[in-house]
């Protein structure tokens, strides 16, 4: 009983509902966004696969985000067919992009 005990008490931890959503305060390319562009847009939009715009650096990224469509290609598809074309990515990637681009594009 006593082991049983000890095992629920250690097991459990707090954690904030930011920490289990993987929702970041403040993004920056380099440590949030760059990993969501290259698991879920690089296998179109690289100088390799050809599609417009390539978005393999920061400048490229942070241009096809500012010029482009890209916001609303992945939020709510209004000014086309839903980004990546696998599928809409989670919300919290979503939410990690729009966050990066409302705090000025931190690298």
């Amino acid at each position: 009983m006593i082991f049983i005990t000890c095992c629920i008490g250690f097991s459990c931890e707090t954690s904030t509902y930011d920490e289990v959503s993987g929702e970041v305060a403040n993004p920056t390319y380099t440590a949030n966004v760059k990993s969501i562009i290259n698991n879920n847009c690089l296998g179109c939009h690289s100088d390799a696969a050809g599609q417009y715009p390539t978005m393999e650096t920061y400048v490229q990224v942070r241009n096809a985000t500012e010029n482009g469509k890209v916001i609303c290609r992945i939020d709510d598809q209004s000014c086309g067919a839903v980004m990546p074309q696998s599928g809409r990515m989670p919300q919290v990637n979503i939410n990690t992009i729009k966050k990066w681009v409302a705090n000025g594009f931190p690298n």
